[in-house]
């Protein structure tokens, strides 16, 4: 009997509050997850955390040395990952950029490639864009990458000084055009002698990441990686 009604309260809760799937919608999930079996069984994982010289660090070769790069998932449109990284930036789903750093920083702990980390650094908004959204999405990010490799979000120790054109449509010269000079480091003696993890949520020329990461490099005796939660191949 007491089972019965355990049951009937909740399908009340959840039929006044439903509890859907972050990536398909269903409801055929348990209350504590965000994605359902068949979401997770089907991201896209690269495998490109124990791989040196995979695609994201054959990016940066010979624009910024790097001590390790890689990215958690494939990206490609009007697929799961790219309506899982919609949510995070324009619906306010912090909970899922939440959830999924912390699978990148399970990923990195069983590496082997990214010991040695001593803080993550979230590639920076534009102070007007993230007021306007709320949050930094390659913040939250690193909320749950932090949580999970238990060391520190360094986000107010690089700024984006102004805003930027989308990277939309835009050529690899271009997109370096648009965000060169765009980042300053504030507290650079907090950031000097540490290996640093660069952190956003998709890299495609990585144009933006190497503009932020070379503003790092200059800071004294930096080591510098880099972890995007999706790969969008050229």
């Amino acid at each position: 009997m007491i089972a019965r009604l355990k049951y009937l309260f909740k399908s009340a809760v959840h039929m006044a509050y439903p509890h859907n799937c972050s990536g398909c919608g269903s409801d055929l999930l348990d209350e504590d997850n965000l994605l359902c079996l068949t979401c997770i069984n089907n991201l896209p994982h690269t495998g490109f955390a124990g791989l040196a010289g995979n695609p994201v660090e054959k990016y940066f070769w010979g624009r910024i040395p790097l001590q390790a790069a890689y990215s958690q998932f494939y990206f490609s449109k009007e697929f799961l990952v790219q309506h899982l990284i919609h949510q995070l930036k324009y619906k306010g789903n912090t909970k899922i950029g939440f959830y999924l750093g912390e699978i990148m920083g399970n990923t990195l702990l069983t590496s082997g490639r990214f010991a040695n980390i001593d803080a993550l650094v979230p590639l920076p908004l534009y102070a007007d864009k993230e007021h306007k959204r709320g949050y930094n999405q390659a913040a939250v990010i690193c909320n749950g990458m932090s949580m999970v490799m238990n060391i520190p979000v360094y986000d107010k120790y690089v700024i984006r000084q102004h805003a930027t054109q989308t990277q939309t449509r835009k050529h690899r010269t271009e997109r370096w055009e648009n965000v060169k000079g765009s980042f300053k480091v504030i507290k650079a003696a907090e950031l000097a002698n540490k290996h640093l993890l660069l952190v956003d949520d998709v890299v495609t020329t990585g144009a933006t990441l190497e503009a932020c990461g070379a503003v790092l490099l200059q800071t004294s005796n930096v080591t510098l990686s880099i972890a995007t939660l999706a790969y969008a191949a050229k």
